[in-house]
């Protein structure tokens, strides 16, 4: 295998983009465990009266992340994600006004490897959120999981994310006067596996819990495309039926999250790697579906609205796919 370095002389700049998008990486693969082996290792040190404090105040914040967390302005503002936005380059789409009296349910797709553009679009400012819907707040839900690591709690919810459970959902949507908004990507996990340059498969069929809790909110719905989202990054084929796809669908069941084989490119050089390729991410945001409210829905009528969400999805996948160089042939198909 011929490996094509990067050319020495470089921008700056790109350096920089490089730089952030890398400590992004880390932090998504890395930083939780390293948060509690740092947490363990105090312990047994002369500053272990660290670990002991933050141990207290864990105990006696342990319910924030599930009431909203606690986002600060300087981590969602921060400028190395202004570098990760243009690396790749992320754009945020708006197309229709949203009413920031009401509560919304984002529904993202595709989850892709990492969910690059749900981060950089609602949990930073980099793509200029709070100015393009002003009055709306974002909450992108994450893995239960990760929210029981010391001090990677507190950074997963200054950038405004919450644990993916109903608890944490309700809470936001409960409350008067609006302006919450619900970001969760619908395919979770296991869509992972299915993400690779080209894939317009989404993992919908059976995911109608986001569906339920709408109604049940009376909140209303609004279908997010990411186009871009499945390019960054290359997969070890695993079809259904591999033995691979067997062994990361059991461990999916078991730990939660999904161990996909993924690579693209390295730092110094273009050929293997874990950092994403550099291709575009445009972030659409789509029009509200009405939701009428009723505390216990039946099945039929969550199926009626699952279906309405499904065309509407399709549409707006329809609408704006050649702008965004996808195949007028290709279409989203589900499972």
């Amino acid at each position: 295998m011929k490996i094509e370095f990067a050319p020495r002389q470089i921008p700056f700049q790109r350096r920089l983009q490089t730089a952030s998008v890398l400590q992004w990486v880390f932090s998504f693969l890395c930083l939780a465990q390293c948060c509690i082996v740092l947490f363990v290792l105090l312990l047994f040190t002369r500053f272990w009266l660290i670990s002991a404090l933050y141990a207290l105040w864990w105990a006696f914040d342990w319910d924030t992340p599930n009431k909203g967390g606690r986002r600060l302005r300087c981590t969602r503002n921060c400028i190395a994600w202004q570098y990760m936005k243009d690396y790749f380059p992320i754009t945020l789409v708006k197309t229709v006004d949203l009413d920031p009296g009401t509560n919304y349910i984002f529904g993202f797709h595709p989850h892709g490897i990492m969910v690059a553009g749900a981060f950089i679009n609602f949990c930073t400012e980099a793509t200029g959120f709070s100015k393009q819907f002003p009055g709306l707040t974002p909450h992108m839900m994450m893995l239960n999981l990760w929210f029981r690591a010391p001090f990677f709690r507190d950074y997963l919810m200054s950038g405004g994310l919450i644990p993916s459970d109903k608890e944490s959902a309700s809470y936001l949507l409960r409350k008067e006067g609006g302006g919450n908004v619900i970001i969760i990507a619908v395919g979770g996990a296991q869509e992972a596996l299915d993400a690779r340059p080209g894939a317009f498969t989404l993992l919908l069929e059976s995911r109608k819990g986001f569906v339920r809790l709408a109604i049940e909110h009376g909140t209303p719905l609004v279908p997010v495309f990411s186009f871009g989202e499945n390019e960054l990054y290359d997969q070890v084929e695993n079809p259904k039926g591999s033995w691979l796809r067997w062994t990361q669908e059991c461990l999916q069941k078991v730990m939660g999250i999904s161990l996909p084989l993924f690579h693209a490119r390295g730092i110094f050089q273009y050929t293997f790697g874990f950092i994403p390729y550099r291709r575009p991410i445009y972030t659409v945001v789509g029009k509200p579906i009405q939701v009428k409210k009723k505390h216990n829905p039946s099945q039929d009528e969550v199926d009626e609205l699952h279906q309405r969400y499904l065309e509407a999805l399709c549409k707006l996948f329809e609408e704006h796919k050649l702008k965004y160089d996808v195949p007028e042939d290709r279409h989203l198909s589900f499972r």
